[in-house]
């Protein structure tokens, strides 16, 4: 057991962990281009936060969450998603004093206790932006093009954004006496989730996934079909904007997304890459969580968030590849101890001017440092020993090209800064 890491999480090994760092600064580039600034929250909160935001009806809250009792007796969750934090730092810091919007961005671990299969962990990671301050659909679809930028400019092409709107608490009072009135009808063919829920919160039911429930459902009345002035408007805005900007999108009436807290525009980005779809992220507005969790009234916010294990998945299995950006600029090949000993002063001045460089560290032969030098993917190599010390001048070889050339040692700095 100690040597095994806990079921539902796995080790991001120097052989993978470039391509993180790589869709990290991608993410932050795009957020910046759009204003967005970095917030990080704590990794736990108290569970409350997430019973309130997330909803005590979502599988989340009531299956999947790390929660505990800490020493002080508080009840205490590992975050199951990004945004409830976000706003709840929203709040505490008083960003809402600050000039509105408030444009955030996150990336962060999260966890939830479900069946670990591919691109799903217990322990998982998300990028995530949260918009907060503005009600206008203007801000739906911003923050829609920077999730199809940073998608398609990692390669995703065949892109495709659903989008919905779930309405608002007017126009739900009256959609929801028509879907009761529908679901209840159906009740003796529905899943007992389904038939929980309907009580609690019925359209929560439109998105079960189980077969027989989809096919009873397929004449279910939808929110999109029933909204308000306010609501039908915003939605109509939206996909003005989103014609404007050349975005692909479809209206998907069964996006209903599955936190409590949404309202109005709900999305999905969907990849159709080579034939297989797949979600790659998932958003929506959520008018009203500010205020539920104790901010001020009337603040209303927008976000999205995707899944790091997923996105990788999508883009391996669509042949996108992230080159990897390891490689040592030079090595120093030594032989004998006075060698060693020199190689140390070198070591530190490439360093000091950035340049990358590496030596031998477990007294391998001559044949075997050279072998390194290939595995580590050196640039350049260099031979020193007693004779190269002698004439202050070594042979500084191109491994790409086999092309060598004899350089003096004190000017080794210059000379790779010439090449590099």
């Amino acid at each position: 057991m100690l040597t095994k890491a806990p079921r539902g999480t796995k080790d991001i090994t120097p052989k993978e962990v470039y391509k993180w760092t790589y869709l990290e600064k991608h993410f932050r580039d795009i957020c910046a281009l759009y204003g967005y600034e970095e917030m990080r929250t704590p990794i736990f909160e108290h569970t409350e936060l997430f019973e309130r935001s997330v909803g005590d009806t979502t599988d989340i809250v009531q299956k999947e969450m790390y929660s505990f009792t800490d020493k002080g007796d508080r009840n205490l969750t590992l975050k199951p998603e990004g945004t409830a934090g976000a706003v709840r730092a929203f709040i505490e810091n008083k960003l809402y004093s600050e000039t509105q919007p408030t444009k955030l961005f996150y990336i962060t671990p999260c966890f939830r206790y479900e069946r670990p299969q591919a691109g799903r962990q217990r322990q998982f990671h998300q990028f995530g932006v949260e918009a907060i301050g503005s009600d206008t659909p203007s801000l739906d679809a911003e923050v829609i093009s920077l999730s199809v930028q940073f998608f398609s400019e990692l390669g995703l092409k065949d892109l495709v954004v659903s989008i919905n709107s779930v309405g608002c608490p007017v126009c739900r009072e009256t959609y929801n006496k028509k879907l009761m009135e529908f679901l209840r009808s159906k009740a003796d063919v529905l899943c007992e989730t389904c038939n929980e829920r309907m009580e609690k919160n019925p359209m929560r039911v439109i998105d079960c996934k189980n077969p027989t429930c989809q096919e009873n459902l397929k004449d279910v009345p939808f929110i999109v079909d029933n909204l308000c002035e306010e609501c039908e408007d915003h939605f109509s805005t939206l996909q003005t904007y989103l014609n404007e900007m050349d975005i692909n999108f479809e209206i998907d009436k069964k996006i209903v997304r599955g936190l409590d807290y949404y309202r109005k525009t709900a999305f999905e980005i969907i990849s159709n890459d080579i034939g297989a779809q797949s979600t790659v992220c998932g958003g929506g507005r959520y008018d009203g969580l500010v205020e539920q969790i104790g901010g001020p009234k009337g603040t209303s916010g927008i976000g999205f968030a995707l899944g790091v294990e997923r996105l990788l998945l999508t883009l391996e299995s669509n042949n996108i590849e992230i080159e990897d950006p390891n490689s040592t600029d030079i090595f120093i090949v030594t032989i004998g101890d006075k060698a060693k000993v020199k190689s140390f002063g070198l070591l530190k001045e490439l360093r000091v001017n950035y340049i990358s460089s590496d030596k031998d560290h477990i007294d391998r032969s001559v044949k075997a440092q050279f072998k390194y030098s290939d595995k580590i993917k050196s640039k350049f190599t260099v031979v020193i020993g007693d004779d190269e010390l002698e004439n202050d001048s070594a042979t500084l070889k191109n491994m790409e090209t086999s092309e060598q050339k004899t350089v003096k040692l004190s000017n080794l700095v210059e000379e790779l800064k010439a090449v590099l």
